[in-house]
């Protein structure tokens, strides 16, 4: 049985092959000369050869396409920086320069391409727990794996608290944020929780759940910066803010005691300090004021004996100048100061009267206590 192959179409056999396939099967021996009919010509293929050359492109319209491409090329280098970014401009793929905010040209892609990173954008980080987005009012969950941590008295303490960093403020800051880090978000995210444990590490439990949050909190952040900066990343930290600190749910109760006993040493503390702080300086003012009167009537003492001393010099200096007058002067004013005293009761009698008078002195109750009072 003869098998018959289809022959691939071939899409243009020139007029030489042609004859040249003719004259073959007529040298073969058997084959017979088929007779051409008079007026018609062999059958030829289409040249599509000849057609394209044929063909001519239209000069005016392919330069009006070359020219719109050339044209979009050159547009696709405009680009605008907002006042929130930065734009980082690359050559082939290198670092070229960094511009700010408004419109900027450069050369079309592939030769410069550009990022602008939000520079201003304040991205936050949770360690220890996950909040659901967009559920308001629904509890954080925790994260036990990265909460645990151990402080310097091998106690354990469950630790929540966020990060909020931004890209740094000098100029290269934007370029090493994109270049310098691969993954920003998750390496700082593990540089927080490795600075957050050696912080932790380094202090007692005591401080950790009371009165040491606040230099906890400064210490991580200086220490979170370090590291970053370390890594030449181009951010910078604003806060490192502790939501929680407890102890794990095994030991809360003992912990609460715990707690409960040092709120109330606190209080013992703070009520013995204002006691303290209401009859100090009461006492102190007291003996302020006596130590005052004490100088006082020490001073007057002193003044008076002073004054008493110039007078009686000054009364000297008369009586050795006139004996007689002194004498009787002083005597006189020694007389006056008895008798106008106060409750003094006198009796005058003329000289002659009291020469015939027994000299009696007032025995009545009321002179007797008056007299008694003067001795």
């Amino acid at each position: 049985m003869t098998k018959h192959y289809a022959m691939p179409y071939c899409p243009k056999i020139m007029n030489w092959d042609w004859e040249k396939l003719q004259e073959k099967r007529q040298r073969q021996p058997g084959v017979k000369k088929p007779q051409q009919q008079q007026g018609t010509p062999p059958p030829k293929f289409p040249d599509f050869g000849e057609k394209f050359k044929n063909f001519k492109f239209s000069f005016p319209a392919g330069k009006l396409l070359i020219l719109a491409a050339v044209v979009l090329w050159g547009i696709s280098g405009i680009f605008i920086v907002s006042p929130d970014e930065k734009g980082v401009i690359l050559r082939f793929g290198k670092y070229n320069r960094t511009v700010g905010p408004g419109p900027h040209i450069r050369l079309p892609f592939p030769i410069e391409s550009h990022f602008t990173p939000k520079v201003t954008l304040q991205q936050r980080i949770e360690i220890g727990f996950r909040t659901a987005p967009g559920q308001a009012g629904t509890p954080p969950r925790a994260v036990p794996v990265e909460a645990s941590m151990l402080t310097s008295d091998e106690n354990v303490v469950m630790v929540q608290f966020i990060v909020q960093y931004r890209i740094g403020e000098r100029e290269e800051d934007a370029r090493k944020f994109l270049f310098n880090l691969a993954g920003q978000h998750e390496t700082v995210k593990s540089a927080a929780e490795a600075a957050m444990r050696e912080t932790i590490g380094k202090s007692k439990i005591d401080a950790a759940l009371t009165e040491g949050k606040v230099e906890i909190q400064n210490s991580t952040r200086e220490l979170l910066q370090a590291i970053l900066d370390s890594y030449d990343a181009g951010i910078l930290i604003r806060t490192v803010q502790l939501l929680d600190v407890h102890a794990p749910p095994e030991v809360m109760t003992a912990f609460r005691d715990v707690a409960s006993a040092r709120e109330d040493k606190v209080r013992s503390t703070n009520q013995a300090e204002a006691y303290r702080n209401k009859y100090i300086p009461e006492a102190q003012g007291m003996a302020a004021q006596a130590v005052n009167e004490a100088e006082a009537y020490r001073e007057s003492v002193i003044r008076r004996a002073q004054g008493e001393s110039q007078r009686f010099l000054a009364i000297l200096a008369e009586y050795n100048q006139a004996k007689d007058v002194t004498r009787k002067r002083m005597y006189l004013e020694a007389m006056e100061a008895i008798l106008s005293a106060p409750g003094m009761e006198k009796i005058i009698l003329p000289k002659e009267t009291g020469n015939n008078t027994l000299p009696l002195l007032p025995l009545g109750p009321g002179v007797g206590a008056a007299a008694g009072a003067k001795q």
